[in-house]
């Protein structure tokens, strides 16, 4: 309480000081590129239409906030665009009203608004796209990201597997992009945590699993040997669900199904986590998703920088906020910072199953020399990224 009373009078006494003259406007756009929905074996859990833009609605009532004591006016405006259609048009159309977007698209929709001419004075924030390379070889100095990587969410679980000492592991990956993308980053982290998985399959059944999985399941999985843990890369959610408790050894179920490595979950409480929560769901009907947190994170990073520098100059916002003053409370009970050789935001990621937090990495015994939140993902020496002058 004492805290919020000192916060709540630094913001008046900063008022205090402010003239109509000092007002700091923000306009955001929240672009949302619409891709295909897969086919899936279940229609159990359908895309919320909102997904994303709720949490960058948040994000914008917090700023306002913050913002009516401090003459700060935000808005979003929200723009989608449809299926098969190029998103340039519409990148640039958003570019003339504000240099902020906040993007849903895929990483190759992201690199081509980041190379717009008319975008290399704006800044950009991937609030989606989870691949490595947008943080490596293919990184944009204009692009930060706010939706953690791969390589992080693979390193989680890869340092709870090494804590656990479950050396065996095996691996079932699905048949899509974005398995194999996940089945890789899996693989390098165990690497690179001294882990190895051994025995992998490629999932490889296109039937029914509601009415054949328990037959199935159990001599698919029988052929995998003896191991600790089962991995299985399903990021689409199509057959991981009908391995869980169906595999021939009773083992536990992890990666994409069963205990997932995720930024964020409606099972995190602590740290003022469930304020956040029920302020989202009270919002926005339904529980927050890691989505709806990256944009959510992406807000509140230009609202933080827009109130600690006085300006909207996006070059100057850009500067601080890949600086070492600036922290994002991001109620994951560190605080957070962006990683200056590649624009991603450090973040914890938490390790969970439907019903429960089980742990959040970084854990307990990985250190580095730095900031302990880097042993997750892409670290300064491994960075293929140039455009950071890193």
């Amino acid at each position: 309480m004492r805290a919020f009373l000192a916060l709540v009078a630094g913001l008046w006494a900063t008022a205090a000081t402010a003239t109509e003259a000092d007002t700091l406007s923000v306009k955001v756009t929240y672009l949302r590129v619409e891709t295909p929905e897969p086919p899936t074996l279940s229609n159990l859990e359908a895309r919320p239409e909102d997904l994303g833009r709720a949490g960058a609605e948040l994000g914008l009532a917090d700023n306002a906030t913050t913002g009516s004591f401090l003459g700060q006016t935000y808005a979003l405006e929200t723009v989608s665009v449809p299926e098969g259609e190029s998103p340039l048009d519409a990148a640039r159309a958003a570019l003339v009203a504000s240099p902020y977007l906040v993007i849903d698209a895929p990483a190759d929709a992201l690199t081509a608004i980041a190379d717009l001419p008319e975008a290399q004075a704006a800044l950009l924030f991937n609030a989606t796209a989870e691949d490595d390379a947008l943080r490596s070889e293919g990184c944009r100095a204009n692009l930060l990201h706010t939706a953690a990587s791969l390589s992080m969410r693979s390193d989680a679980l890869m340092q709870f597997f090494a804590m656990r000492r479950w050396a065996e592991i095996a691996m079932i990956e699905g048949p899509r992009p974005e398995d194999t993308a996940f089945a890789a980053a899996l693989r390098a982290s165990a690497t690179k945590f001294g882990l190895e998985i051994g025995a992998e399959k490629s999932w490889a059944f296109y039937a029914d699993m509601r009415r054949n999985a328990s037959a199935e399941v159990p001599l698919f999985t029988q052929e995998l040997g003896d191991y600790d843990a089962l991995l299985v890369a399903d990021e689409t959610h199509d057959f991981g669900r009908y391995v869980e408790f169906n595999t021939w050894l009773p083992r536990p179920v992890t990666g994409s199904e069963g205990l997932v490595p995720v930024a964020w979950a409606p099972v995190i409480e602590q740290w003022g986590a469930a304020q956040l929560q029920s302020r989202f769901t009270e919002a926005a009907g339904r529980p927050m998703a890691p989505e709806d947190y990256a944009a959510w994170a992406a807000i509140r990073t230009l609202g933080e920088a827009v109130t600690r520098t006085s300006t909207t100059d996006p070059a100057a916002i850009r500067a601080y906020v890949l600086g070492d003053s600036f922290e994002l409370a991001g109620f994951k009970g560190r605080p957070m910072s962006f990683r200056p050789w590649n624009g991603q935001l450090r973040q914890p990621i938490a390790l969970a199953h439907a019903r429960a937090l089980v742990a959040t990495a970084p854990l307990e015994g990985f250190l580095h020399q730095v900031n302990e939140l880097d042993t997750l993902g892409i670290d300064a020496p491994e960075s293929a990224c140039a455009a950071f002058g890193g």
